[in-house]
């Protein structure tokens, strides 16, 4: 059981996948950083010194804090826009390194080939007169 599972953990998509999970929460982090401690306070001193990270309403017992929603939604945005050009990106470059194929037409059939052909083609037709099917 050891070996498989040492087998499955070199594989490389696993590998990568790990890598791309470490780096993607460490993104995510800094995607955190950015909106809350630069993006947010710049909209906040924009729209007169509000904090949006502070507005809330309650609802009897219950405190609605939807100004934490607004800067999750910044945040989502700004990370899928950042994947989205990471992707364009790098559709640029594989679309760079693919090499162009050439297409060969083949030449068309010498003129014995194509009576040889229509003889089998009647050769057939005769044989399956014969044979009914």
């Amino acid at each position: 059981m050891w070996k498989e599972f040492k087998s499955f953990a070199m594989k490389g998509n696993v590998l990568d996948l790990a890598v791309a999970v470490i780096i993607g929460a460490a993104f995510g982090k800094i995607v955190t950083s950015l909106v809350g401690d630069i993006i947010m306070p710049l909209i906040g001193l924009i729209s007169g010194g509000i904090d949006l990270k502070e507005l809330s309403f309650g609802i009897g017992e219950a405190e609605v804090k939807y100004g934490l929603f607004l800067q999750t939604v910044v945040d989502f945005f700004i990370i899928s826009f950042s994947i989205f050009m990471v992707v364009k990106l790098s559709s640029r470059f594989r679309r760079k390194e693919t090499v162009k194929v050439e297409v060969v037409e083949t030449p068309a059939p010498t003129p014995d080939v194509v009576l040889l052909t229509e003889i089998r083609d009647l050769l057939r037709a005769d044989k399956q007169r014969e044979t009914g099917v």
